[in-house]
Parts: structure tokens; C-alpha cells; sequence
């Protein structure tokens, strides 16, 4: 059972992000039908479009989060590599050199804009839409990461189940 816990903490960390991914783009599908947000538009926005503008925030974090806490960590336990009492950033160098991620700078940007944006300005209406724009635009980021990390997991262990297939990307 010992020998099953690195594979449990994958396969769990994995399943997590798949739930934050499908809900972000159900919150995704609702924001696209007032969209472009501007200064304007987001002062008048109704009580539905905040509640999914909520959703959106609450699963972007949620899913950079799971990605930083749990699923990078467990890909290097699962991988036998001994980076648990490691700085952040060496994980980070390791998983790019390993193809998990394709750069620490573009996760580490992506890091950026989910700091900004977690933070509510109420009498700076412009500030939330740029931070919330920047935010819809780096979905795709978050997106291809994951994409990359299922791919070069399968590839490296075919008979490896992690869980569902990522949801098609919205375009």
C-alpha cells in the first residue's frame, strides 16, 4: 500500500484540477455573453454576471493553487525525484527540465497575474477589469500546462490513469 501513495497523491492532485478546469470554463461560457468587459460594462454588470465573474475567480485560483501545492509536488514524488524540502523554484527548474512545464517564467508570470487578481479593488473599477482581462487571456496558459503535463505523462507511462481527459478548450 506504501508504494500505491505516490501514484494516490498524483491520481488525486490530477482529478482536483480536472474539477477546477471544467467548472473555470463553465464560468468561462457564462462571461463570454457580456464580454469584452470594460470599465463601463463592469460597474453595470448584473447580479448573475458577478456571481459568474465569482465562479471564474474562485476557480482560476483554486486551480494555479492546486497546480503549485499539490500536482507539481506529486509529479516529483511520483517520479522518485527528492524535491519535497525544495524551494518552489527548484521544483519549478526541475518539472521544466523533466518537459513537465514548458518554461518557470511563464508559470511564474501566470503566479503573478493569479496574485493581482485575487485581490478586489472597490474603488478602482478599471483595475479589476485589467486584472480580470489578463486573467480570461492566461487561461489558455493554465490550460497547455496541463496539456503538456498529461501528455509527456503518458507518454512516459502509457499504462498510467490519472482520470478524466481534459475538457476541450474553449475557444
Amino acid at each position: 500500500m506504501n508504494n500505491d501513495k505516490p501514484l494516490i497523491l498524483l491520481q488525486d492532485a490530477w482529478r482536483e484540477c480536472e474539477r477546477h478546469i471544467y467548472h473555470l470554463f463553465h464560468a468561462m461560457r457564462s462571461i463570454r455573453t457580456f464580454l469584452p468587459l470594460t470599465e463601463k460594462t463592469y460597474v453595470n454588470l448584473t447580479d448573475e454576471q458577478i456571481q459568474a465573474i465569482d465562479q471564474f475567480i474562485l476557480r482560476y485560483t483554486k486551480l494555479q493553487d492546486t497546480m503549485g501545492g499539490r500536482l507539481f509536488p506529486a509529479i516529483l514524488n511520483y517520479l522518485t525525484e527528492q524535491y519535497e524540502d525544495r524551494p518552489m523554484l527548484d521544483k519549478l527548474n526541475r518539472l521544466e527540465k523533466l518537459g513537465y512545464i514548458d518554461s518557470v517564467e511563464h508559470w511564474q508570470e501566470i503566479r503573478n497575474i493569479r496574485n493581482k487578481f485575487a485581490h478586489d479593488y472597490p474603488d478602482d473599477p478599471d483595475k479589476n477589469v485589467a486584472h480580470f482581462n489578463v486573467a480570461l487571456e492566461s487561461v489558455n496558459g493554465l490550460y497547455d500546462i496541463l496539456g503538456t503535463i498529461n501528455k509527456q505523462l503518458k507518454e512516459s507511462y502509457p499504462l498510467l490513469e490519472l482520470g478524466k481527459e481534459l475538457p476541450e478548450y474553449l475557444k
